[in-house]
């Protein structure tokens, strides 16, 4: 009951906006691509139980023939994303223009578009970073303790995951994330907390593909 009272205040007072139901197409997509991240982990844990020391040839046998199953779905849903994604033409769209974006490939495009299913629905992309849990957080108390400043954490788990790898990526290969990281690296910052930079970095840039529906320009991407 007190529960329910807060919630009714809250809405009273704030007013938020009415739940929308995503699209049929989009709740698909979505389960799909969280249907692929389950099998890979499973992949993953197979894998290490090989490597573990098993012996026994009957359960090494097992654990191929479940590997090599992990492996056909594995392929067949990633056809299946793709099959869906081809099959709309705004989906299709959007996945090219993230695809522009240096570290950003089809897959992790096509996750992304599971995980901000409508890019049109954030006012701002400050916004979409707090969705994400990829604002800086900072910790002080009083005037003499003081800790690093580093990702919230406080959102989407799934967008975080998928950027990680993008965000290595791109600093490698990607010249103007180069001198992104090298700015950083010249101003103090340590390895990880540049990491989590690119990555919101990486989601600015989507963000603003997506919402001006224009592919990946270094120079606008990296004015401010």
């Amino acid at each position: 009951k007190v529960d329910a009272t807060l919630i009714a205040q809250f809405c009273q007072s704030q007013n938020p906006e009415l739940y929308s139901p995503p699209d049929p197409k989009i709740r698909e997509l979505q389960m799909l691509s969280r249907h692929l991240d389950n099998l890979n982990e499973s992949l993953q844990i197979q894998k290490n139980r090989l490597s573990s020391g098993i012996k026994s040839p009957p359960v090494l046998k097992s654990i191929h023939t479940v590997i090599d199953c992990l492996e056909k779905e594995i392929k067949e849903t990633q056809k299946q994303i793709d099959s869906l994604i081809d099959q709309d033409p705004t989906l299709k769209k959007d996945r090219e223009l993230l695809k522009s974006i240096p570290g950003i490939g089809n897959l992790t495009a096509s996750k992304l578009l599971a995980e901000i299913p409508d890019i049109k629905k954030y006012e701002s992309v400050k916004q979409l970073v707090a969705f994400a849990g990829m604002n800086p957080q900072h910790y002080q108390s009083g005037s003499s303790v003081s800790k690093k400043s580093r990702l919230s954490k406080t959102g989407s788990a799934r967008i975080r995951k998928l950027l990680f790898l993008p965000a290595l990526v791109a600093k490698t290969h990607g010249e103007v994330f180069k001198n992104f990281e090298a700015k950083l690296l010249k101003n103090g910052k340590a390895k990880m907390i540049i990491v989590g930079a690119i990555m919101r970095k990486l989601l600015h840039i989507a963000y603003g593909v997506l919402k001006n529906n224009k592919s990946f320009d270094p120079i606008l991407a990296f004015q401010a």
